[in-house]
C-alpha cells in the first residue's frame, strides 16, 4: 500500500490521538502507524481498566475510556491508521509534484509505504517487542516457521502449531487457531495457566477431547532445514528430551519496550529519548518532531497531559512546514466558526 497525507504520526497512543486534533484544527491530515492491533498505545495494552488521575477534567478514567474519547475528538479529522505495523524505515524525499518543498517517505515492516510532509514520532517508551525462547538458531527460523504474533490468522490453517506460553495470549490463540490448524499442541514449563480461567477450561476440553495435545516442558532446540521446521526439541524431568512434530512456532512469552527502529532514523537519541527544543519539540533533524515519553529535554515529566501540551505546540511549527506559503491564525476553539466548521459543532 502507498499513501500521501501531510503528516505521519508513528503511534496511536494517547498523545498521538491528540496530535491528530491539533494538526486537524490546522488543517493537516494524518497517517497513524502503531505495532498494535488497536489504538490506546500502552493505556489500551498495558492497563485498560487501571485508573488514571491526572488528566485534566476528568477526576478518574481509565485507559480503555481515554482512548475512546480521544478517538471521538478526533473523529472529524478521518486520520487513517496501519494496525499491527512497524515503522523501519525513514527516508528523505527529494522536492516532488506532490511534496514541492521536499518530505518523507515511512516504510513499515508489512510493506506499507506513506510519503508526507512532516513525521512525529509518538511512540511513548518504544515498540512493543516480544520476549524470545532462550533457543540457539531461533533467528533462522523466524518469518518462515516461528512467529511471535498473529496478523491474518488464515496464515495458519493447515498447519502443524506449537504454541509456547501459559498466559492469555497463548492460551486465545490456542482457542482461536486449533479450528483452523491441521494439529495444535500446546507447550508450557509448568501444568498452571495465568490466562483468565475461562480459557484455561476451554483449553483443557480441547486436550480431553483430543483436539490439542498439551505438553508440560520447555522449549530446548528446534529441528528443520533452510528455516523449515520440522519439530520442537522439548524437555522435561520426568521424560528428558523428546521431540514433538510442527512446522510452525509461536512462541507468546509476553512483551518488552524498546526503542527499536526509530532510534535509527538519523536524529539525535541519547540514553534511548530522543532530545527535542521545548519550543517546536523538533529533533535534530528538521520536519521530524518526539512528543510524548519518547522525547527528553530539561524538567520533562512523562505525563500524559505534558505529552498533549507538545503536541499542541508541535502542529504550530508543523503547520509552518506543509504550508510555507500561508498564514498561521492562531483561534480559539471556543468562538472560531472556523474550528467550529472543522469539528462538526456549528450552529
Amino acid at each position: 500500500m502507498k499513501a500521501e497525507t501531510d503528516v505521519c504520526i508513528i503511534g496511536a497512543g494517547p498523545v498521538g490521538l491528540f496530535a491528530v486534533f491539533e494538526l486537524g484544527l490546522l488543517d493537516m491530515k494524518c497517517h497513524l502507524i502503531d505495532i498494535l492491533d488497536r489504538p490506546g498505545g500502552q493505556c489500551a495494552e498495558l492497563y485498560p481498566e487501571k485508573p488514571i488521575y491526572d488528566i485534566p477534567a476528568l477526576p478518574v478514567v481509565s485507559g480503555q475510556e481515554l482512548t475512546d474519547r480521544l478517538m471521538e475528538q478526533i473523529a472529524p479529522f478521518n486520520p487513517t491508521f496501519h494496525f499491527d505495523q512497524m515503522a523501519i524505515r525513514l527516508e528523505k524525499l527529494a522536492e516532488s509534484e506532490a511534496l514541492p518543498h521536499g518530505g518523507w517517505r515511512v516504510t513499515t515492516d508489512q510493506d506499507s509505504v506513506i510519503d508526507c510532509k512532516v513525521v512525529v514520532i509518538a511512540a511513548g517508551g518504544g515498540s512493543f517487542t516480544p520476549k524470545k525462547p532462550a533457543i540457539e538458531g531461533i533467528e533462522a527460523y523466524e518469518g518462515t516457521s516461528v512467529f511471535y504474533s498473529v496478523r491474518q490468522m488464515e496464515k495458519f490453517r493447515g498447519k502443524k502449531l506449537l504454541i509456547a506460553g501459559g498466559g492469555d495470549s497463548a492460551l486465545d490463540w490456542t482457542l482461536n487457531l486449533q479450528p483452523l490448524a491441521a494439529s495444535t499442541g500446546l507447550i508450557h514449563h509448568r501444568d498452571g495457566f495465568r490466562a483468565a480461567p475461562d480459557s484455561v477450561n476451554k483449553m483443557e476440553t480441547l486436550v480431553k477431547e483430543g483436539k490439542v495435545a498439551k505438553h508440560i516442558a520447555k522449549l530446548k532446540g528446534l529441528k528443520g532445514e533452510n528455516g523449515k521446521l520440522e519439530a520442537v526439541i522439548a524437555t522435561s524431568k520426568e521424560t528428558g528430551d523428546f521431540e514433538i512434530p510442527c512446522d510452525t512456532l509461536l512462541p507468546f512469552y509476553g512483551l518488552t519496550m524498546k526503542l527499536g527502529p526509530v532510534g535509527g532514523f538519523g536524529y539525535e537519541v541519547k540514553d534511548g529519548l530522543i532530545p527535542v527544543d521545548t519550543e517546536k519539540f523538533e529533533t535534530s533533524t528538521p520536519g521530524i518532531f518526539a512528543i510524548g515519553d519518547i522525547n527528553w529535554y530539561p524538567g520533562k515529566l512523562k505525563l500524559i497531559l505534558s505529552g498533549f501540551h507538545e503536541a499542541a505546540l508541535m502542529s504550530q511549527q508543523a503547520f509552518r512546514i506543509c504550508f510555507p506559503d500561508r498564514r498561521l491564525r492562531f483561534q480559539y476553539t471556543t468562538s472560531s466558526t472556523d474550528l467550529h466548521n472543522k469539528l462538526g459543532v456549528a450552529a
